[in-house]
């Protein structure tokens, strides 16, 4: 299996078209957010889409480590399970607290890959840094 994309966004939504395909609308992708004021727990979500080869079992684990400056802070492990030949997602929820504005990376891999996990940014800062 293969993940193709993962990203922090607000919502989703799947629908089916002619086909029959489906299309999934991803609304609020972002790789930053403003909050009031810190320290702050925040639970971003993440999905990732994962791609399954027709020769493939289909069965496999989504690892996400949540890293601040190389550090890891948090960790989500999940089992993944995709029909040969087709695409499927997983969605990874975090609980992540900002003492101060930064900035934390999702690395997501699947399980037996040992190639290098895509990373995925997310920055934390406060209104008067965006100003």
């Amino acid at each position: 299996m293969q993940i193709l994309s993962a990203l922090f966004v607000e919502n989703f939504e799947f629908r089916q078209v002619e086909g029959p395909s489906t299309r999934i609308d991803l609304r609020g992708v972002h790789f930053s957010l403003a909050v009031d004021s810190f320290p702050i727990t925040l639970e971003p979500h993440l999905i990732a889409l994962i791609r399954c080869g027709s020769d493939e079992s289909g069965s496999s684990a989504l690892e996400v480590v949540f890293r601040r400056e190389g550090e890891e802070i948090a960790r989500n492990r999940q089992p993944v399970m995709i029909e040969p030949g087709k695409f499927g997602y997983q969605l990874v929820k975090g609980e992540i607290e900002f003492e101060v504005a930064g900035t934390i990376e999702a690395h997501c891999q699947l399980a037996g890959d040992d190639g290098h996990p895509l990373i995925v940014p997310l920055t934390v800062i406060s209104p008067a840094d965006s100003a």
